[in-house]
């Protein structure tokens, strides 16, 4: 029997579904931390967890090493400790050395929570990145855009999902992210060119230091252009081409860039580019599982669960390479206006045409509040064996269909 603690701040959907994927395995006993009760989750759920232990700060690493602790002394030796979120890897890190608890190490998850860490070992072994630059203090941010030239991008040392992140085209610009993001010794903001091209996501699967498995995805538009502009309705799109050889530089860098950080074991995303003159730039890379339904994207497309493959991963160390059979893609649809939504128009003209490409949807509920997350108000899953069918599907569906807020 495999000891398992999840640990998750919220038991949230997402992580429900972290949650069943273990439960799934064959012999694992599963304890989980979080800051809610275990009655946020589905009484199925509830009845097959062997222990858990509520706190209030999940992220305080004294708080978790005592849950973890307490949790022991019902499970037996814990074997595997792991976490979804990705502010939580250095703490859980900090804790699986503590007790001795196999798993990603301190210095490694720093390598990937640290963004200028990061490109600082991209820059040291040669593997292509944005020019960047830490700053403590404002004059050095101001040193780098005299350096670099607008536009620029400012944004957390350890960010996700472009949250704080800003683009400046200019010195107002900077000097209003500057004043909001103030940068301090304690607290650091990056500097980057912002990069004009193609915004991908890269997911790979490591499994003892080795890369043995690689997805991709295109957005349109970038992350960042759909954080500025909270009315943008956008996409995501998984080609079947992912083994082209017009993708053999980035799979080249992305699984050097996972040696380099010191990844042994578990799933990562990546965000790359693809400038205009054709050649590749990582942006970042998280160890934790991609978010806007990438995970529900790559499940489609190889008809398979990932979450559960990647569960196995995580507590096994073991992957079964999925076959790809389809292409798919995410329409994210987004209100217009403040409040909550109040109708939701163009259904009837988005469904014209579709035939059966749809596989998933979760339309905006009449009176929901408007969505916090650049994913938005709702999304619409499709798949074909051809990609170009995908992509004109998501076309025909954002353009037709408009929420409205009120």
């Amino acid at each position: 029997m495999t000891n398992v603690i999840f640990a998750a701040p919220l038991l949230s959907e997402n992580a429900a579904r972290s949650i069943g994927a273990i439960l799934a395995l064959d012999d694992v006993r599963l304890g989980v931390i979080s800051m809610e009760p275990l009655e946020k989750l589905a009484p199925a759920l509830q009845n097959q967890i062997a222990a858990h232990w509520r706190l209030d700060d999940v992220l305080n690493i004294e708080d978790l090493a005592g849950a973890v602790e307490q949790l022991s002394r019902r499970l037996g030796r814990v074997d595997r400790l792991f976490a979804a979120y990705e502010q939580l890897q250095v703490p859980i890190a900090e804790v699986r050395e503590r007790f001795g608890i196999e798993g990603m190490r301190v210095e490694t998850a720093h390598n990937f929570r640290d963004k200028a860490r990061m490109k600082k070992l991209f820059g040291q072994y040669g593997l292509p990145c944005a020019r960047h630059r830490r700053a403590s203090t404002a004059q050095e941010a101001w040193s780098f855009a005299e350096e670099n030239g607008y536009p620029l991008v400012v944004k957390p040392v350890a960010g996700a999902g472009a949250q704080q992140t800003f683009r400046c085209d200019d010195f107002q610009q900077l000097e209003t992210a500057l004043r909001i993001s103030e940068p301090s010794r304690e607290q650091p903001v990056l500097l980057e060119e912002y990069i004009v091209g193609d915004e991908h996501s890269m997911e790979s699967i490591t499994v003892g230091g080795e890369t043995v498995w690689q997805s991709l995805t295109h957005y349109y538009p970038t992350p960042l252009e759909v954080v500025r502009n909270r009315w943008i309705q956008w996409c995501i799109v998984l080609p079947r081409e992912v083994d082209q050889h017009r993708y053999d530089d980035i799979r080249s860098a992305a699984a050097r860039a996972l040696q380099v950080l010191g990844m042994d074991t578990g799933l990562t995303h990546m965000e790359w580019f693809r400038r205009r003159d054709g050649t590749v730039a990582i942006s970042e890379v998280a160890a934790r599982p991609p978010g806007a339904q990438i995970m529900s994207l790559i499940s489609y497309a190889n008809d398979i669960d990932f979450e559960r493959l990647w569960a196995r991963v995580m507590v096994m160390g073991k992957f079964d390479r999925p076959v790809q059979k389809w292409a798919t893609g995410a329409a994210f649809l987004r209100g217009q206006g403040e409040g909550r939504v109040r109708a939701i128009h163009g259904l009837e003209e988005a469904q014209k045409g579709l035939g059966d490409v749809v596989v998933e949807a979760r339309l905006p509920v009449i009176g929901q509040p408007a969505a916090s997350t650049y994913e938005g108000d709702g999304f619409i899953i499709v798949r074909h064996e051809e990609t170009s069918v995908v992509e004109e599907a998501l076309k025909h569906l954002i353009s037709s269909i408009r929420v409205e807020l009120s």
